[in-house]
């Protein structure tokens, strides 16, 4: 008797070992299965973005960068205004690095131009990517809004110029000298003889090399405003 049970006991340990042996192999293939899915959706994924990237973006750069080198081709032979309409076909219908340029391009001819609200439609498309060609954008907005006779956002543009610009020798203290320029139009002669004496301190060298007589620009600033 002790053997048949000892033998029962056995079978039933044996049969308990499988069935959970059973259920851990179909945890596996249930995992199996989990990661294979996983990994199909995964793999259309990738297929999906390659698709997009060769059969669409790419030729897409391809033919932004076709269109404004024909641009630039007819603004080097002087063709403005089929230049203009190229540019402003690449910044309208594409997009990226050549759609951004050619924003910028699109701003300059129209400001040459005199077609200044034009301008700052396209100059608002164009997205400052290096300091001094930011800065340059920025005080071309402010040039629009001169002519606009918009003092105040021209006097916006050109703070945001100097800022941008970073300190550069060569350009900060121009686009200081605009930002004067509108505050005296403004009236605001103390503040118009502050960034001249701030030009004379930080920027020795830029009346000389520009031929310009700041010490002048000084004084008259200080006598408008009252100081002695």
């Amino acid at each position: 008797m002790a053997n048949e049970k000892n033998n029962e006991e056995a079978r039933n340990a044996v049969d308990n070992i499988n069935d959970s042996l059973t259920s851990i192999e179909q945890k596996v293939q249930n995992n199996q299965k989990i990661i294979m899915w996983g990994c199909v959706g995964a793999a259309v994924v990738v297929v999906l973005i390659l698709f997009y990237v060769y059969a669409f973006r790419m030729p897409r750069i391809q033919a932004a960068n076709d269109a404004i080198g024909q641009a630039d081709t007819e603004l080097m032979a002087g063709n403005d205004s089929i230049a203009l309409l190229k540019y402003k076909t690449v910044a309208d219908e594409f997009g990226g690095d050549a759609s951004n340029r050619a924003a910028l391009n699109a701003a300059i001819l129209l400001y040459q131009n005199k077609k200044y609200e034009e301008a700052l439609d396209y100059l608002k498309k164009y997205d400052t990517k290096e300091s001094v060609i930011g800065a340059g954008a920025l005080s071309l907005e402010g040039d629009c809004y001169v002519n606009l006779k918009k003092y105040d956002e021209a006097l916006g543009c050109f703070k945001k110029a100097v800022k941008e610009s970073d300190n550069n020798p060569a350009y900060t203290p121009f686009f200081m000298m605009k930002e004067a320029t509108v505050l005296h139009e403004l009236k605001r002669y103390a503040e118009e003889a502050d960034i001249y004496a701030e030009i004379i301190k930080e920027y020795p060298a830029y009346g000389d090399n520009n031929r310009l007589d700041l010490e002048k620009y000084l004084e008259r600033a200080k006598a408008l405003a009252g100081q002695k």
